[in-house]
């Protein structure tokens, strides 16, 4: 029998021990905000039906969308058609007839599906969270991977725009709590982007238009201008796009240029009316006592490549690390109109985990209880000290401490070694002397030192 190499499929990752401590003190730190906000947890599965995922996404994100082989002779219908695989449109021919089912690409089309079918058991408006991994067939970069998490918060059955200025408030307090000083959340709006493709005459192009834009940071003006072109717009067109798209000042200095270029477009003044809301609402809030961290901007080249959102778009980055966005999402006017539930609007972002556990790592900002899993190791040197040591074990569980017994006879040598690789804060030294006198010895694993100690006083220290 051959030996297979063990190896992970690209774009993934196995997680230590120590890195699962760190991703569980992200999550806590993001769920306990949500549920301040007042958002209830749920799960769905990780795969749906394809079509259930496909449409929804646009043509580029339909592409990333893992499918999953039908099991059992699943080439027998196949056969019946003949095929030239090397044509794209025979290949998505073929794609129904061999794939029914697909990883969830993210979590948002799967909680639109929740909710249509669960519409008689939820109160609306519905406010949920989810935390959970997604798949994305992506080529795999630096903070980018075919699976990875996302935290989702969305809530549904509610147009009100104080929803948007939340979802401001939730990225602020989650990032600040985390350790992030310098970050920033852009938020735009679809229906000013629709604007701007009424004005220059090309409003069927709207989806176009904002695939481009929105890969500004990436290819550059230039790059975008090609783009544009390659995708059925004019120079003339460009040049009524390009001041928009370099629109620069501050938040009201930009909406006051915008109401200039956006006179004449009834969709483009609502989307600048929703955004001047958003801000109005940020305000009052803030002017509470809420300390705002985050830096709010207006960024009309915000365009979320994603088909569904309607209204308020938003995107996060970090200006204290070289990455992509931490987090992102927007309004959606009637995404479960897609499964059979009309005029339902709802609004959602999301938090990129692993991108936040990468700038965490980076900025050194994971605090020292955050790596800490057993915090008192109890030595094991005879049957008489283990003895000793098992209900004294149970009594620091019982405490909410974090404790282990060594699990057999050993030299103290190598005792102290496995506290060591696994970052065991304390160890409780147990011989005859701590057997007959009832006073442990307490060694501090960072600085060496040593004390006597009963089990009550041990417990009061590391409480």
């Amino acid at each position: 029998m051959s030996v297979i190499k063990p190896s992970l499929a690209k774009g993934t990752r196995d997680f230590t021990p120590v890195e699962m401590v760190k991703r569980n003190f992200i999550y806590d730190t993001i769920k306990s905000v949500f549920r301040k906000y007042g958002y209830a947890e749920i799960q769905t599965p990780s795969f749906e039906n394809l079509s259930t995922l496909t449409g929804k996404y646009g043509d580029e994100g339909d592409k990333l969308i893992f499918k999953i082989l039908n099991s059992g002779e699943y080439l027998k219908d196949a056969k019946k058609k003949s095929f030239d695989f090397a044509e794209e449109e025979n290949s998505n021919k073929l794609i129904p007839l061999i794939s029914e089912k697909a990883l969830r690409y993210d979590l948002t089309v799967p909680f639109a599906r929740y909710v249509v079918m669960h519409q008689n058991e939820i109160t609306l408006p519905f406010k949920r969270f989810q935390v959970q991994p997604v798949w994305r067939a992506d080529r795999p970069q630096k903070g980018r991977y075919r699976e990875f998490y996302q935290c989702d918060v969305d809530v549904v059955g509610s147009a009100s725009l104080l929803n948007e200025a939340e979802f401001i408030l939730i990225y602020n307090e989650a990032l600040a709590k985390l350790g992030l000083k310098d970050f920033t959340v852009k938020i735009n709006n679809r229906k000013i982007l629709s604007g701007i493709a009424e004005i220059i005459g090309k409003p069927d192009l709207i989806i176009d238009m904002t695939v481009a834009i929105d890969k500004l940071d990436k290819i550059g003006l230039d790059g975008v201008s090609k783009e544009l072109l390659d995708r059925g717009f004019t120079e003339d067109d460009l040049e009524k796009l390009r001041p928009v798209i370099l629109l620069e000042g501050t938040n009201e200095e930009k909406l006051a240029s915008l109401k200039e270029v956006l006179t004449t477009s009834e969709t483009g003044l609502k989307g600048i009316a929703e955004i001047e809301q958003v801000f109005e609402y940020v305000e009052s809030l803030i002017s509470y006592g809420l300390p705002l961290t985050a830096k709010l901007e207006l960024d009309i080249t915000l365009a979320r490549g994603l088909n569904y959102y309607t209204g308020c778009i938003f995107e996060v980055k970090t200006n204290e690390v070289a990455m992509g966005s931490i987090g992102g999402g927007g309004r959606y006017d009637d995404l479960t109109g897609m499964f059979g539930l009309k005029d339902l609007t709802g609004v959602g972002v999301s938090f990129g985990a692993d991108r936040i556990y990468d700038v965490l790592e980076e900025l050194n900002l994971f605090p020292s209880s955050a790596e800490i899993g057993t915090k008192v190791l109890i030595s094991n040197f005879d049957a008489d000290a283990e003895k000793y040591a098992l209900p004294i074990l149970q009594q620091f569980r019982n405490a909410g401490i974090a404790a282990e017994l060594y699990p057999s006879s050993a030299k103290l040598k190598k005792q102290m070694a496995y506290a060591d690789a696994k970052n065991i804060p304390y160890v409780i030294l147990i011989g005859d002397d701590e057997i007959a006198t009832g006073e442990l010895t307490l060694k501090d694993m960072q600085s060496g030192e040593q004390k006597k100690l009963t089990v009550l006083g041990i417990l009061d220290l590391l409480k």
